[in-house]
């Protein structure tokens, strides 16, 4: 189940590129990571767990406690590419964990139930 948000023309933009080898141009690259940001808080909404994908966002979410100062307890970092292919079922999280392309801390810092979007 696809959202019209997860067919954005920046998100398919940035992934051509990143297809072609290119990076993205800033703005869609920054476009396409935060349409994607935007709808996981949106289908896994909550402020227990935070997602930074540097420099272009970063959201809470997923249900659990909430969190208000300070560096929460579970946080995932990931690469705008990284992000993009995890999201769009391009990477399976499982794998990017592994790979060491996601940094995860915490009990709850795991999307595999919310990914690809």
């Amino acid at each position: 189940m696809s959202s019209p948000h997860t067919k954005s023309a920046a998100v398919a933009a940035a992934l051509t590129a990143l297809d072609e080898g290119r990076t993205p141009e800033r703005p869609v690259y920054r476009e396409a990571v935060r349409t994607l940001l935007a709808v996981l808080a949106e289908r896994a909404p909550g402020r227990s767990v935070e997602v930074r994908v540097p420099p272009y966002g970063a959201v809470q979410c997923v249900a659990g406690p909430r969190h208000t100062r300070g560096t929460p307890p579970n946080v995932i970092e990931t690469d705008p590419a990284t992000w993009l292919a995890l999201a769009t079922g391009r990477l399976d999280w499982a794998a990017a964990v592994t790979e060491g392309r996601v940094r995860v801390s915490g009990s709850r810092a795991d999307l595999s139930a919310h990914l690809p979007l």
